[in-house]
């Protein structure tokens, strides 16, 4: 795994509010988006990688759930994360 404890809590500070706020939608849609991010470039380098497009498929599931939740909750801090994050529907 890439992700290091200091790097999550950076991410966690940035979009989430604080370093202890884990439980935030947006917190978790950017730690989804950097590990989507990590695993798309591996992805670039080892095509047959079959386990690391599975988890891959399942990240992007996650992360499109929160998405849609945080839609349903405030349309105003969805519209916030997805031009933050250059994420696109």
């Amino acid at each position: 795994m890439r992700l290091t404890a200091e790097t999550k809590k950076e991410i966690f500070a940035q979009y989430g509010g604080s370093e202890s706020n884990t439980g935030s939608a947006e917190g978790q849609i950017a730690m989804f988006t950097d590990r989507i991010k990590h695993i798309t470039g591996h992805l670039k380098v080892n095509k047959k990688d079959k386990s690391a497009e599975l988890s891959l498929i399942k990240l992007v599931g996650k992360r499109r759930s929160l998405l849609d939740y945080l839609a349903k909750k405030d349309i105003f801090r969805y519209r916030a994360i997805i031009k933050e994050l250059g994420i696109r529907k």
